[in-house]
């Protein structure tokens, strides 16, 4: 996989905005969470839910442990938050320290498998993994890094021949969004019931001091996973100033050119990654309007357009007076994670997609002179992408050089409006009508909302809840009890870095159906 390195760039900091992220005050909530079972690996099991119930815990009782012994516990449900252990000895007087290796798992394939096996292509320290040595006992120990597991694994590396140990465990929740609005769907469906339930869940989990892409990994603020993250928060828990400081943390920090980076590290303080993403800055448009539709905050609008323009004008430079947008090389925009995609015709479709966005933006702001410009913009990219993308016997966008045709092309089309609706529903039509072995799909979910969202948007109700279903419904079959960042159903150990240990099992851009439930009526 790649990765940007931009050590020459310089950000500007706007110290106005800084302030007014301070005065934004977020109110975190907290439940407390106890172990549920002790469990172990099913024989010859590696699976996602590999996992038998071997006995109960009882809270009064705790964990009964000798040296060298190993035990997983079931939180039954994904916690994000800090684990507490209160450790006592059992027998002779402790005449040895207790050295504990704790293991936290999203799934079992975590507590399953050594991390000492892991082979991917991101750093093994995301793996969730503590070395404790208890000199004195009794000691409760809370420990101070946040964790996001169902599953911890204890092994008592060593303690001595004379004594035993005995742990009772909790986790302390964090959340800035109050469980409290959870809403049920209102359907007799179970199955959409649960998948609207653990999107919820996974939305509230992603919920900290900041709109976090997962709370295992990467813990930090991605500009594409924040614009689904808003759509879903104002469709159930409401918590608008987090979005409006989320805004502000992007728009503090930027080049000199103004171009926001493609995600933000807040501790030790703003930390503006060197990460630049062409869709992910065009998004910081459509996630401010968003916001104002959704709260009227004129401050705020008018705080940031200056900063929504600047990712049109910095990336201007990539369209051609022909209205073709001319993508380099490299890692230039996301998409999706999906190898044999062509992005060509996704990016057009993004473009045209962000000019009609930040020309709404403009007419909110009364600035005509932009509105006009914006609009000889918007009909030179859609011609270009109908008169060179458009094949008319096929009925598809299609790429003219590779002759690809995309799930993210027709989707990205689609989304942004291109044609009129009778050519937009015939593209989806003729998509759907295509074996999967002619096209280039999905692979995540965050490209999977766009998909189901473009089909929705033009009435293919039916079918947008078929895979909605069949996505996010097999990975409640899989056991998911919070969404996840990769879920590929031909192959559920998939992962875009080569270990499917790193994935993020609980993960923001898998976050939207409840949005989706609630925008388009299904219930």
């Amino acid at each position: 996989m790649e990765f940007q390195t931009n050590p020459d760039i310089r950000f500007i900091t706007n110290e106005a905005f800084e302030a007014k992220i301070k005065q934004i005050e977020i109110e975190m909530y907290h439940e407390q969470v106890l172990p549920k079972r002790i469990v172990a690996a099913a024989p010859e099991s590696v699976s996602a839910t590999g996992l038998v119930e071997v006995a109960g815990y009882n809270p009064g009782e705790g964990i009964r442990m000798d040296r060298k012994e190993q035990v997983i516990v079931d939180f039954g449900e994904h916690c994000v938050g800090r684990v507490s252990l209160a450790i006592t000895s059992l027998g002779s007087p402790p005449d040895a320290p207790a050295k504990l290796r704790l293991s936290f798992g999203e799934t079992p394939i975590e507590v399953i498998r050594s991390f000492d096996s892991y082979k991917g292509e991101l750093s093994a320290s995301w793996l969730q993994e503590e070395l404790l040595t208890i000199d004195v006992l009794p000691e409760t120990l809370e420990l101070k890094r946040r964790f996001a597991f169902r599953y911890l694994k204890i092994e008592v590396v060593d303690t001595s021949p004379k004594y035993q140990i005995n742990l009772k465990l909790s986790c302390t929740t964090e959340s800035s969004a109050d469980k409290a609005k959870m809403k049920q769907l209102d359907t007799d469906d179970q199955l959409l019931q649960e998948i609207d339930r653990v999107s919820q869940k996974t939305l509230m989990q992603c919920m900290q001091d900041v709109f976090e892409d997962g709370p295992k990994r990467d813990r930090r603020l991605w500009l594409g996973d924040l614009r689904l993250q808003a759509l879903a928060n104002y469709a159930t828990f409401g918590a608008n100033d987090l979005v409006k400081k989320c805004l502000y943390l992007f728009a503090a920090q930027t080049t000199n050119e103004g171009q926001v980076s493609a995600n933000v590290f807040i501790e030790p303080r703003l930390i503006p990654d060197d990460t630049f993403l062409a869709d992910y800055s065009l998004f910081f448009i459509d996630t401010l309007l968003d916001y104002y539709r959704e709260t009227n905050d004129r401050e705020t609008l008018t705080d940031l357009y200056t900063t929504a323009i600047a990712q049109l004008r910095v990336l201007e430079d990539n369209v051609l007076p022909t209205g073709e947008v001319s993508v380099p090389q490299g890692w230039w925009a996301f998409i999706d994670w999906n190898e044999p995609l062509e992005k060509q015709i996704a990016i057009q479709g993004i473009f045209i997609y962000s000019y009609k966005r930040l020309k709404e933006l403009a007419a909110y702001m009364e600035d005509n002179k932009l509105v006009d410009e914006l609009d000889d913009k918007i009909q030179t990219l859609e011609q270009y992408a109908l008169t060179t993308y458009y094949n008319e016997e096929k009925g598809l966008f299609v790429d003219p050089a590779s002759r690809q045709i995309a799930i993210p092309s027709q989707t990205w089309m689609v989304l942004s409006g291109v044609g009129d609706g009778e050519l937009r529903r015939n593209v989806l039509e003729n998509l759907l009508a295509l074996d999967d072995e002619q096209i280039v799909g999905c692979n995540s979910p965050y490209m999977y909302h766009h998909y189901v969202e473009a089909l929705l948007q033009e009435g293919f109700r039916e079918e947008a809840v078929r895979i909605i279903k069949l996505y996010w419904g097999g990975m409640v079959e899989n056991g998911a009890d919070t969404f996840w960042e990769v879920y590929y159903p031909e192959d559920v150990t998939f992962s875009p870095y080569g270990d499917e240990m790193i994935n993020s099992y609980c993960h923001a851009w898998s976050c939207t159906p409840c949005y989706l439930f609630r925008k388009y009526g299904i219930a």
